[in-house]
């Protein structure tokens, strides 16, 4: 069990229950899952781009990256059905808590000019998302290998049914969220 696993569990779900009054721990929020995204848009030209940013994702995230293929043809920017033009990694369980963590303790406050999280990212349903530009921010990253700069999209998903449950959650995790 993972450091922040224990923290939700011993920590976070009982300020849960007493903040909204769940009567079940079980109808308290959690973390499903986290989506962490790269689109390479440059890989048209090259499809190495693809790879690289796919690997470079694995050694973030711990986990190995699917490249995501285009589903239909795009004429205005030069794009054919089947072409590599991104890479995601889903993480769970275990590996979710321990890039969580890294993310929080670590990544965040690398972030140059890094103020704190838009407190108002949610999706209306209880799942947050965030942007990173760079990905040199992770410590797994060598600043000397990386052919080029490339930001990723990470998606929190949670049980939360509202956004206030999900803020709550996530604020239990230390998130830096600035209003």
């Amino acid at each position: 069990m993972t450091r922040l696993q224990e923290h939700y569990d011993k920590v976070v779900r009982p300020n849960l229950m007493k903040e909204f009054g769940y009567e079940n721990p079980l109808q308290v929020p959690r973390i499903t899952k986290i989506v962490v995204n790269m689109g390479v848009g440059e890989a048209v030209q090259d499809a190495k781009k693809a790879d690289a940013a796919a690997s470079e994702l694995s050694q973030i995230t711990g986990q190995k990256a699917v490249v995501i293929k285009s589903r239909k043809s795009i004429a205005t920017f030069k794009l054919r059905e089947g072409q590599s033009i991104g890479c995601k990694v889903t993480l769970r369980r275990d590996r979710m808590y321990e890039f969580l963590d890294r993310l929080v303790t670590i990544a965040l406050p690398r972030v140059r000019d890094f103020r704190g999280l838009n407190g108002k990212s949610f999706d209306g349903r209880g799942n947050y998302a965030l942007g990173l530009k760079e990905q040199f921010v992770f410590p797994e990253i060598n600043y000397d290998q990386v052919d080029q700069i490339r930001g990723m999209d990470i998606c929190i998903v949670t049980t939360a049914r509202t956004d206030a449950e999900a803020k709550a959650l996530l604020k239990g995790f230390d998130f830096p969220f600035i209003n």
